[in-house]
């Protein structure tokens, strides 16, 4: 497209200067000729005056050895001829009657009539161009010629040169407009070369930058990269999303079996009349309700779970958390009288929450001291405000976790030592408190005992106007695991 934009400039621009150098050219022509006119009329002389002038013989010079008047002459650049009243010819000093001369009369028909003609006049004589002009004299008329041969010469020579110089032109351009092409589609190469090898696996692949790229590549650049890191990271997510899921069903059946064989084989028993005696039958009773206890209990938990996947839609209100944190306590001082516990919740803390959600985050913290520490291990309950939050931390002297397990720690079914339970607990206390809009934390050490730190966003205290403490929706949300579908 520059190419032929700039050989339609040059073709433009070469048609105005051959046209104005060639307008100029024939004006100093007919300037000349004009002037030689104005001359003829001022001095006011007859045909016979005119013919023994001097003046016209030096301007023709003299005549080539052996010549004689009325002989053939070489082609010259002016051609004069002097015409009387009745139209005849006149010989002027040794020119006579050439060709030339016979042409010119020929080219101008009456000598009369064109001597009365204003401007100059392009006339042919013998294939060769002249521009021609009259002047009447009192007893004739003279008509001079000018050849314009070297005024077409030079627009002719000027052309060629205006196309080589064009044509050397775009040539030039056609190569840079080729070089610098390249450099610029060298970006758009590599983000093709960057998407076939993402569609080959190479995820990690990126764009590289380029000095010469121009701004709107740049940015080009900059989004796709950034496109391309939020596949890989959605990619990355998927694979470990479809690996939990697959962990978390090999999970699921392997607990949902063991109740299930057990029912089973108790059923087996009885079937084939093995439970022979009351006391068999009774105990296997015993454990067929047992494990089905079990089971649903699995199974609540994990509906829990589900429910929390999808984000529900919880009732938040004002809930006294320090009345939460004493029930709490009064129901492991029913279970476990012999524990030591130690309850720091005094007065009323109210925060905006959903209470059965919070009763059973309580609930499996301390089901989980219960089933990872001896009986006699003490147990501590604290509530603490801190910048608009509130802190509620369970904390045990058990026998705590290595850095590998607390990594783990609200992985689904993860479980550790010889405690009961499904290992489903502390995950439940994630999602919840993550449903909240909260966050939750732990710190322990092998030998150092287990801690655990909820954050709620606190509520309007009494006496505060409503909106004076931030809901708890409205702070960072905790990392949660990914949720299978």
């Amino acid at each position: 497209m520059n190419v032929v934009l700039l050989a339609l400039g040059i073709a433009a621009a070469t048609a105005v200067s051959l046209m104005g150098m060639k307008h100029y050219l024939l004006d100093n022509v007919d300037d000349e000729l004009e002037a030689s006119r104005s001359t003829l009329h001022s001095m006011s002389i007859t045909l016979d005056q005119f013919k023994t002038l001097s003046g016209v013989r030096d301007k023709l010079g003299d005549p080539p050895p052996g010549a004689e008047v009325g002989d053939d002459l070489p082609p010259t650049e002016e051609v004069l001829v002097a015409v009387d009243d009745s139209g005849r010819p006149a010989d002027v000093a040794y020119i006579g009657s050439s060709p030339r001369r016979r042409q010119l009369l020929a080219a101008i028909g009456d000598a009369e009539q064109f001597a009365q003609r204003a401007a100059p006049t392009d006339v042919n004589l013998g294939g060769d161009s002249y521009r021609a002009i009259g002047a009447r004299l009192s007893d004739g008329s003279v008509v001079i010629a000018t050849s314009t041969e070297d005024v077409h010469a030079s627009v002719g020579q000027a052309l060629r040169l205006d196309l080589a110089l064009g044509f050397l032109l775009l040539v030039l351009l056609a190569v840079a407009t080729t070089v610098s092409a390249r450099q610029r589609l060298r970006p758009l190469e590599d983000m093709v070369e960057t998407a076939s090898a993402i569609a080959e696996g190479d995820l990690k692949r990126r764009v590289p930058s380029s000095r010469a790229a121009v701004m709107e590549t740049e940015q080009l650049r900059i989004a796709l990269n950034s496109m391309l890191k939020q596949v890989e990271a959605a990619f990355v997510t998927r694979e470990r999303s479809e690996a939990q899921l697959r962990q978390f069903v090999a999970d699921a059946s392997h607990e949902l079996r063991t109740p299930l064989s057990a029912i089973r084989g108790y059923l087996q028993l009885y079937d084939n009349g093995m439970l022979t005696t009351p006391e068999d039958r009774e105990r296997a009773w015993c454990r067929v309700n047992a494990e089905t206890d079990r089971m649903n209990h699995l199974v609540a938990e994990l509906l829990t779970l589900a429910r929390l996947d999808q984000e529900p839609e919880l009732r938040f209100r004002s809930v006294d958390l320090s009345r939460l944190v004493r029930d709490a306590a009064d129901d492991l001082r029913a279970q476990e009288p012999e524990r030591p516990l130690t309850v720091r919740a005094d007065g009323a803390i109210l925060v905006q929450a959903d209470e059965q959600g919070l009763r059973k985050v309580l609930a499996n913290l301390l089901a989980n001291v219960r089933a990872h520490t001896p009986p006699g291990t003490p147990v501590r309950l604290a509530l603490d405000r801190r910048d608009g939050v509130v802190c509620l931390t369970v904390a045990d002297d058990g026998p705590g976790l290595d850095a590998k397990d607390a990594a783990r720690v609200f992985d689904r079914f993860f479980r550790t030592g010889p405690g009961s339970g499904s290992g489903l607990g502390m995950a439940i206390v994630q999602g919840v408190v993550a449903a909240h809009g909260g966050e939750v934390a732990v710190r322990t050490a092998p030998g150092a005992g287990l801690t655990v730190v909820v954050t709620l966003g606190q509520a309007a205290s009494p006496g505060e106007p409503a909106g004076a403490a931030a809901p708890a929706a409205l702070l960072m949300p905790a990392a949660r695991p990914a949720p299978p579908p």
